[in-house]
This record gives C-alpha cells, sequence and structure tokens, in this order.
C-alpha cells in the first residue's frame, strides 16, 4: 500500500501547515511549519499553555477554518482550496465536542442527542430513537433521556453533548477541553468511550486538553508552544 492509497488509510495528515490572524500591519502568524500524522483508532492529545495554537490546529483540522498555507488532508481529502460543499459533506462524517456544551435547552436530552443525527438524515424515526438511547445509556443518562439541559448538572449535560456527537459514528472526533466541565469520573468515563470505540470501530480521537487525567489514556501527547510542535510523546 503505498501512494494515495497509503494515504487514504490516515485519517488526519498535516503537513507544513502555516496560519495567520489579521490583515496588513495587525497581520500575526499563530502556527509554524506544523506537521503531524494521526493513525487511525488513535487518542491524540494536544497540550500547551493558553495561545500556544493548539486550538487554531484542531479547528484547521476539523474543517471549521479556511487551511491558508501548507497542506491538511482529512479523510483523504485535501482542505487546502477544498470547496465549501465538499467540506459539509466531510463535516457531515466528524463528531465534535466543545468545552460548551451548547445544547438547546427546550430539546429533553434525547432529543438533543438525535440533532446528532438530523443532519446526516438517514435512518427511520424507531432506530434514530434508539440509537439516542443506546449512547445516553453509555455515558451513564439512561433514567435522564426526557429530562431538559435545565435540570441537568453540567456534567451532565456535556455527557449529553458528548453523546451528540457520538451518535452519528463519526469516523474522526475532534474535542476541544471536552473535560473541563466534568468531575474526575465523569471524565474519565466519556475519554474510556472515545478510546473503546477507538479500537472496536476505528473512530480515531482529537482533543485538546489541560486535563492532567487524561494524559495517561492518551495513545500520543503532541505539545505545542508559540504556534511550534517543541515534542510529540507516543505510549508505549
Amino acid at each position: 500500500m503505498d501512494g494515495a492509497g497509503h494515504h487514504s488509510a490516515v485519517p488526519v495528515a498535516v503537513t507544513g501547515l502555516d496560519h495567520f490572524f489579521g490583515t496588513g500591519e495587525a497581520r500575526k502568524q499563530a502556527i509554524w511549519d506544523v506537521s503531524i500524522e494521526v493513525a487511525r483508532g488513535s487518542l491524540t492529545v494536544l497540550m500547551g499553555p493558553s495561545g500556544s495554537g493548539k486550538t487554531t490546529v484542531l479547528t484547521l483540522m476539523g474543517c471549521l477554518r479556511d487551511v491558508q498555507h501548507g497542506s491538511v488532508r482529512l479523510l483523504g481529502e485535501e482542505l487546502n482550496g477544498a470547496a465549501e460543499a465538499r467540506r459539509v459533506a466531510l463535516r457531515r462524517r466528524l463528531g465534535f465536542i466543545f468545552q460548551a456544551h451548547n445544547l438547546h435547552e427546550s430539546l429533553s436530552a434525547t432529543q438533543n442527542v438525535l440533532m446528532g443525527l438530523q443532519v446526516h438524515g438517514r435512518g427511520d424515526n424507531a432506530l434514530r430513537l434508539r440509537a439516542a438511547h443506546h449512547i445516553l445509556g453509555l455515558v451513564g443518562l439512561g433514567d435522564r433521556l426526557d429530562y431538559l439541559p435545565g435540570s441537568l448538572s453540567g456534567g451532565q449535560k456535556q455527557r449529553v453533548a458528548v453523546a451528540r456527537a457520538l451518535v452519528s459514528n463519526p469516523e474522526v472526533v475532534f474535542a476541544d477541553e471536552p473535560t473541563a466541565a466534568l468531575d474526575k469520573e465523569s471524565g474519565a468515563t466519556v475519554v474510556r468511550m472515545l478510546k473503546t470505540l477507538g479500537r472496536k470501530r476505528g473512530t480515531t480521537t482529537i482533543m485538546v486538553t489541560h486535563d492532567n487525567r487524561i494524559l495517561d489514556l492518551a495513545d500520543r501527547i503532541v505539545t505545542l508552544e508559540e504556534g511550534r510542535i517543541v515534542k510529540d510523546v507516543r505510549a508505549r
């Protein structure tokens, strides 16, 4: 397997990535020559001090920001210069978990998770409902299926957001500080779930975190400082 065939097996491949914010005199470089290949089914953690560029790298990999300079290949597709329609199609194959849970306050836990399937427009309603209930059970909310977000704790809301991101079986999950709002046990549960999906389904997870409890579970820890990769450690 060489050339293109080999490459498509790598879910995320970044080469020579630079990124700038602002224009004219105010233009400032935020990312410098970042290159990284992420293995399928792995849990990769991006860490570094505030302002080190880790969230910028995550959003560039995740098709949430335009690639200006360098190459990002996501699921075998080049993002630099990709048309918006291609990027929308790619985003449907991804899962996103953010620090803010972004739940719809007027919808129950189950309905919020179903939103994660609506964008895909596939499957009948009974199947969707079963999938939503199943994944809420996996994140420990089987007894909160019909609760509105207002009746859930911060940690429970975040677990609903995780369930919503995972219900569609995404190929790659991008997570930005997903455990910040969670207590130790919930945080570990969520990360272990992502690890299990990696093992069973080949789901690849790329996560920005400051959470030292997560680092023991990571397959690889990439450290950024001032927009550059300064350390790249793989678990033995």
